[in-house]
């Protein structure tokens, strides 16, 4: 059998026998337990046995292998929330390389992040609002973040490259980075919000880029220290559906709009798409409006959440909440655009379904109509038929109507299928062959299973096909663009929350574990484990990687945030350096090795405003400039044009330095600034 070397190292060829490259890796022999039994030849023959390796072993790494000089062979890119971190964390498949670390929410060191450039510290301030929501600035300016949710913009429900955006889960904020040059460029403290995690997601189009609450806000602020015993009428939630400026991909608020939910506890959330477009889909747990209080004789929150056998999937059509937006049937919350609740479920933007207690995923399938509800209470994935969904609606077949009026559609009127996976059920993703992934997070498994028509039918629909046992507690997972109208297939990557015996002893807090699984043989294979070090991811969205376009150097003076030329930049022979009464204004160019002015001089006390252009055309020819003791640090890519401001409230002598190692006089790449 002819298998080309991209096909062996991609996995195309991940069932054949006889594998071969260049005639070193023969067929395996012997019992496959390291050792002269490996089937190996030549010198690759010893390092398996030095090692201790298989011949099954030395197969799943080529198969993952991307050798230096072919970064062409990482045929996707994953973008995966970095938790804790407040960042995006860029990873290649199959090599499971970690590429790019993008601060979205945070400040971010090595790029220079929100330490003096203008750019950074302007996205920085916008993320934390004066006045707009009632947790606005409660202890100054937010600078972490629990990034969960990735979301690439879309064109006709396919991932296009542009844009990529992440809720903060902690503080109800989203961040949008340009995927021209991988860096942030607004952070939007969202109204009405104090948690979220309801999205990010994007509309079909990227019409809009939704969020929604988590823990209900408080809208009743006479008698806070009794509001949880009125948490009914105290608390609501909110989706968001954030408008997005297709020429910038930055939220446009004035054009945004919410809809006012009830205080049940929304989680996960997806968009419709082709027969469900214009629909949003949103989980939610404690339908009880439990509160918690175990040091007051009540019941643990936990407990008193999962009373009922039945919690609410909120169905929002989105496309009849834009026409009472238009139509004027909304009021204006802390400058927000919210349609009431009673608004919402007497003009058909709101419905209920029952759904299976303590829902986490709810995936839309790629065709749009199969609606997949994972219960982590409930050993089924739940199918929803969005045909049934919107016949039902049409027909008003309801069985009920929740506390504040909003119609309950019948569930039996929606089941297309439920589908018994396992223990623990979380989040389920698709391929480009009919079948659905889903995550078991207490069984430690993947789930395989296939859906029903177009995709399978009669007894080979909805069917447990396989399960692959994963190294542990998987949360979320991902198949590369399962969540678009047109998956890859091809390759899953689990996102397991521990690690125990997978990696060294690196003391008390282990790293968590992603592990690549091919999907292109008859069975499901782990090829590779990659520990996460700096965050605990939660969602991941995987892109084919010639959908992104990205720049290697900017047009000569742009401003990293407006991605347009900078008023500011600096072209070499114009370097110069000015006092206007208690400010020192300075245009500098930075090249390989020199700042130019390289002696600023002030006076304790001046304003010192530099505008810093790199003047590099070459790719990777990236500078630094920071100044000792006045934590500035900046980092400019070629082409790059940013502004540093700062009062020079410390005399002395600052050596300001190149902290970018950028060539053979790196270390003489430096200046002084003098503050008598």
């Amino acid at each position: 059998m002819a298998v080309t070397r991209r096909e062996l190292l991609t996995g195309g060829a991940a069932g054949a026998a006889g594998l071969i490259v260049g005639g070193v890796i023969g067929r395996a022999v012997g019992g496959g337990d390291g050792g002269g039994g490996a089937g190996l030849s030549g010198d690759v023959q010893q390092v398996a046995d030095a090692r201790g390796l298989t011949a099954e072993e030395v197969r799943k790494a080529v198969k993952s292998f991307v050798p230096p000089g072919k970064p062409d062979l990482d045929e996707f890119l994953l973008f995966s929330s970095g938790g804790h971190g407040g960042q995006i964390l860029v990873i290649g498949v199959p090599s499971m390389r970690l590429y790019k670390v993008i601060g979205m929410f945070t400040p971010e060191p090595w790029q220079g992040f929100g330490y003096g450039a203008d750019w950074g510290e302007a996205v920085l301030d916008e993320g934390t609002t004066e006045a707009g929501t009632p947790y606005s600035r409660a202890r100054g300016k937010l600078t972490w973040a629990d990034t969960h949710h990735p979301a690439l913009s879309e064109t006709n429900g396919e991932y296009d490259g542009r844009w990529v955006y992440i809720n903060d889960r902690a503080n109800g904020r989203l961040a949008m980075a340009d995927l021209r040059d991988f860096k942030v460029k607004q952070i939007v403290d969202v109204p009405n919000l104090q948690s979220s995690h309801g999205g990010a997601f994007v509309t079909p189009n990227t019409e809009y880029v939704h969020i929604s609450s988590m823990t209900p806000t408080l809208v009743k602020t006479e008698n806070i220290d009794k509001a949880l015993d009125n948490f009914k009428d105290a608390f609501r939630g909110y989706s968001s559906f954030l408008a997005v400026d297709q020429k910038t991909g930055r939220v446009d608020l004035s054009r945004s709009f919410q809809v006012e939910l009830p205080p049940y506890t929304q989680d996960l959330a997806d968009a419709g798409k082709l027969v469900s477009y214009g629909w949003a889909f949103i989980n939610s747990y404690n339908a009880e409006m439990a509160t918690g209080g175990n040091l007051e004789g009540k019941e643990p929150l936990e407990v008193g959440a999962s009373q009922r056998d039945f919690d609410y999937l909120h169905v929002i059509n989105w496309k009849k909440a834009e026409e009472l937006v238009a139509a004027g049937r909304y009021t204006t919350k802390n400058g927000m655009k919210v349609i009431p609740l009673e608004v919402a479920a007497k003009e058909g933007v709101l419905y209920l379904v029952p759904e299976p207690r303590s829902p986490h995923g709810v995936d839309v399938a790629p065709n749009g109509e199969y609606i997949c509800v994972s219960g982590k209470l409930d050993p089924h994935a739940t199918v929803y038929s969005f045909t049934k969904l919107k016949e039902a609606i049409e027909k008003q077949d309801f069985e009920d109507k929740d506390v504040y009026g909003v119609p309950i559609v019948r569930y039996d009127a929606v089941v297309a299928a439920r589908v018994e996976l396992g223990a623990g059920p979380l989040h389920t993703q698709f391929d480009d062959k009919g079948y659905a992934y889903t995550s078991l997070f207490l069984e430690s498994a993947v789930a395989k299973w296939s859906l029903g028509e177009p995709y399978f039918s009669g007894d080979q629909a909805f069917k447990l096909v396989e399960k692959l046992p994963i190294h542990y507690n998987i949360g979320h997972l991902v198949v590369m663009e399962g969540d678009t109208v047109k998956p890859a297939g091809k390759y899953l990557v689990a996102l397991n929350k521990w690690s125990i015996d997978r990696f060294p002893v690196v003391g008390t807090l282990k790293p968590q574990n992603f592990q690549l699984v091919d999907l292109t043989g008859e069975k499901m294979e782990i090829i590779a484990d990659m520990p996460i070090t700096a965050a605990e991811p939660h969602y991941v969205q995987g892109i084919r990687i010639d959908r992104i376009k990205a720049w290697e150097v900017y047009p000569p003076g742009t401003n990293p945030l407006t991605m347009e030329p900078d008023p500011n930049a600096v072209k070499e022979g114009e370097e110069r350096i000015e006092r206007k009464g208690n400010t020192v204004e300075v245009w500098a160019t930075v090249k390989r090795s020199n700042f130019k002015p390289d002696i600023i001089r002030a006076k304790k006390g001046d304003k010192v405003v530099i505008h810093l252009t790199n003047v590099e055309t070459t790719p990777d020819a990236t500078h630094g400039f920071a100044i000792p003791r006045y934590n500035i640090n900046v980092s400019l890519d070629p082409g790059e044009a940013t502004t540093v401001e700062f009062v020079a409230d410390t005399q002395g002598a600052f050596a300001y330095y190149c902290t970018e190692f950028c060539s053979a006089l790196h270390l003489e790449m430096q200046g002084w600034l003098l503050v008598s």
